[in-house]
């Protein structure tokens, strides 16, 4: 795996950290969690930024927010109580297998 892809695997989990971050600040009126939130998303976007100097923009951006989106939604189920369900897993295999094609394909 070459330095943008390891830059873009790192940017999508970051934007899982944010996202967490963004439920924790409260629509930004805790100030820990905001300036977390605020941190990560900067990292996040850096990494991106310096992934899609080499990577296909459709393919670096849907790994990004799919990485993101998946983890989000994974841990807001084991950390936040979020239903699980057969019909939420299943989507997210979904999206896991689309990362993982976008990446064997570019």
């Amino acid at each position: 795996m070459n330095a943008s892809w390891i830059a873009l695997l790192i940017a999508g989990l970051l934007e899982v950290a944010w996202a967490l971050g963004l439920k924790a600040s409260d629509g930004f009126t805790r100030l820990w969690p905001s300036i977390f939130t605020l941190i990560t998303m900067a990292g996040s976007f850096l990494l991106l930024a310096y992934a899609l100097r080499t990577l296909p923009v459709g393919t670096g951006y849907a790994v990004w927010v799919g990485i993101g989106a998946c983890g989000t939604a994974l841990l807001g189920m084991v950390l936040l109580g979020e239903p699980v369900t057969p019909l939420r897993l299943g989507s997210l295999v979904a999206i896991a297998a689309g990362i993982i094609g976008l990446k064997l394909a570019g």
